[in-house]
């Protein structure tokens, strides 16, 4: 699948969407949210990392389809 995402990409990916609802969230790492920016699900802008409409939209697919946060090797 082109858009899998490792363990720590979803873990940011997660991490973005707290942060957009306002929760106090921890550090990201950086080449995780790079890759998430390439797929279009995060950006940077001034004020950090934050998730994208279409990041939302792919967690929101991923909770609907009861997907594992851990992936499958």
């Amino acid at each position: 699948m082109e858009d899998a995402l490792t363990a720590g990409q979803l873990a940011a990916l997660r991490n973005l969407e707290r942060k957009r609802a306002g929760d106090e969230t921890a550090f990201v790492n950086i080449s995780d949210c790079q890759h998430l920016t390439e797929l279009g699900f995060a950006s940077r802008s001034r004020q950090g990392w934050e998730i994208t409409t279409g990041g939302s939209a792919h967690l929101a697919r991923l909770d609907a389809g009861g997907w594992r946060d851990d992936p499958i090797v």
